[in-house]
């Protein structure tokens, strides 16, 4: 089997992974992989701030902040007034969110994130530097990396961005 073969089933297997866990933890959850995985990181250790969210989901603070609002609206999630710091917001569970995150299954991304975090630091860079090549030869180096499967639902691409 040839190296790119290879590398496509790969990806193929991660993203299919990635896709069903996301419909499964939506169907037992009533909320997107996103959503689910958030919730779960937040669990974790709360409370916690939308950055600190963010550095958890390794993603930007942007998109852990569209997800921590749809959890909010759906009473997920709270967010209310540092005590100690009155400038601050603190995220913390809500009591459904705290039950729906001992019933659902784990997401799917956290494991993948175990995963790599196994490798040797050497080959982890070695792995996120040809990720960011292929990436680039793609032209998708300016595109927004969101969480998975948790795109902004009232954004449109143009149709100049519309890729088959």
């Amino acid at each position: 089997m040839n190296d790119v073969r290879r590398v496509a089933d790969s990806i193929r297997r991660i993203v299919k992974e990635l896709r069903l866990s996301s419909k499964t933890g939506e169907r037992v959850s009533g909320l997107s992989g996103a959503q689910l995985f958030v919730l779960q990181r937040l669990s974790q250790m709360e409370p916690l701030s939308v950055n600190e969210l963010a550095e958890l989901t390794l993603t930007d603070q942007s998109s852990v902040s569209v997800v921590v609002q749809r959890l909010v609206q759906k009473h997920r999630v709270t967010r209310a007034r540092s005590s100690a710091d009155g400038r601050s917001v603190e995220l913390t569970l809500t009591a459904q969110g705290r039950s729906l995150c001992k019933r659902a299954p784990e997401a799917v991304q956290q494991r993948m994130f175990s995963a790599v975090s196994v490798l040797r630091k050497n080959d982890r860079k070695k792995l996120a530097d040809l990720l960011e090549t292929v990436v680039s030869q793609m032209g998708l180096k300016q595109e927004r990396a969101e969480l998975f499967f948790e795109e902004a639902k009232s954004r449109k691409r143009s149709n100049s961005n519309v890729r088959p």
